[in-house]
């Protein structure tokens, strides 16, 4: 899986981008370029369909739902199940409508909640991809609680881990105290994603960042520490 990942990101870097949008992902693009609404850039969102492509995830958990946006490009791949959770009420409404103009009721289930308290609603459920896209700051917390439900040789999709170029800033003198937070937060998570002995992570500079994480087979990661 390691090989194909790394076979997608070259094809993205490569600018065979291969993206094409309908008029009402062209609506979305649009509405969040206007209100500054964050959503996955279109590199990175290359290389996300691709992993798809190569995974064929069946179910696939978002946490960060925003306006529906990814949620959509994710199930339109291969057909996936989208499980997604949001806690922002304009944004829960707004990705509402845009569910059902997209006709995908029944294939995108939008959860009403914070993520940081939303796992009883979603653990009697396996998940072969997770898509993170939420609060940078509670990226580890997000990983930390969902990753149990992951199947094997599952991935872990981290968005933002650049956070707009501003990571790997060499000087922080002019960012004000909360970004030098967030930035320390998502430097944390990187070393956490890094140094975890039951995924193997890879960090591409693609879009604003991403992290993607395999799980480990748990068989070969046993026998490795016996």
């Amino acid at each position: 899986m390691e090989q194909k990942i790394v076979i997608a990101m070259e094809t993205v870097e490569s600018n065979s981008l291969n993206l094409n949008w309908t008029s009402l992902d062209l609506e979305l693009k649009a509405y969040a370029k206007e209100h500054h609404v964050p959503i996955i850039m279109d590199d990175g969102l290359a290389l996300l369909e691709k992993i798809i492509q190569i995974q064929k995830p069946k179910h696939i958990l978002e946490i960060g739902t925003a306006i529906g946006y990814s949620a959509i490009r994710m199930h339109q791949v291969c057909g996936s199940k989208i499980t997604t959770i949001e806690r922002n009420p304009e944004m829960i409404a707004f990705a509402k409508r845009t569910i059902v103009k997209a006709g995908l009721e029944d294939e995108i289930h939008l959860i009403e909640a914070d993520a940081l308290n939303a796992f009883d609603l979603v653990k009697n459920t396996c998940y072969d991809l997770i898509f993170i896209d939420a609060a940078k700051a509670q990226y580890q917390k997000f990983f930390e609680i969902y990753s149990p439900l992951l199947t094997q040789n599952g991935i872990i999709i981290s968005d933002n881990m650049g956070f707009h170029g501003l990571v790997n800033e060499t000087s922080s003198a002019n960012l004000s105290r909360s970004v030098r937070g967030l930035i320390r937060k998502l430097e944390g998570y990187r070393q956490f994603l890094l140094n975890n002995p039951k995924f193997d992570t890879s960090i591409f500079e693609i879009g604003d960042g991403l992290a993607i994480s395999t799980k480990k087979d748990e068989y070969a990661y046993h026998r490795k520490n016996l």
